[in-house]
C-alpha cells in the first residue's frame, strides 16, 4: 500500500519559517508528483505547490516568493519551506503524490490537479499567528 508520512507543521508567529516534509512508501513508478494542498475551516481544498521526480515546480501565486518546495527522488520524500508565513497561511496542509500524467496540466501552468487524484497523507497543522 502507498503511504504518506508528514511531519513538521506546528505554531509559527506572522513572519516567521516552518518547514514541512512528506516521506512516500509504497510506490515504485517513476515520473510522478508530489505537492501540497491546504484546506483551512469553511474552505475547499487548495493547491499549494507541486513538483515532479525531476524538479519541474509550479506554486499557487499566493505563496510564489515565500515558499519553495523540493524533492528527494531517492527517499521519495517532499519539503515544503514556507517563509515569511501570514495568518492566511493557517490551515491543514496535505503531502499529495500523483502519476505524472495527472501534474502535467498543473506543472505547465494550469490548475492544480484534482484532490480526487492520487494519494493523500493524513495532515498536518499549521497555524500562523
Amino acid at each position: 500500500d502507498v503511504q504518506l508520512v508528514e511531519s513538521g507543521g506546528g505554531s509559527v508567529q506572522a513572519g516567521g519559517s516552518l518547514a514541512l516534509s512528506c516521506a512516500a512508501t509504497g510506490y515504485h513508478y517513476n515520473n510522478y508528483c508530489m505537492g501540497w494542498f491546504r484546506q483551512a475551516p469553511g474552505k475547499e481544498r487548495e493547491g499549494v505547490a507541486g513538483i515532479d521526480s525531476d524538479g519541474m515546480t509550479r506554486y499557487a501565486d499566493s505563496v510564489k516568493g515565500r515558499f519553495t518546495i523540493s524533492i528527494d527522488d531517492a527517499k521519495n520524500t517532499v519539503y515544503l519551506q514556507m517563509n515569511r508565513v501570514t495568518p492566511e497561511d493557517t490551515a491543514m496542509y496535505y503531502c499529495a503524490l500523483v502519476s505524472r500524467g495527472i501534474c502535467i496540466g498543473t506543472l505547465e501552468g494550469g490548475p492544480f490537479w484534482s484532490p480526487e487524484f492520487g494519494y493523500w497523507g493524513q495532515g498536518t497543522q499549521v497555524t500562523v499567528s
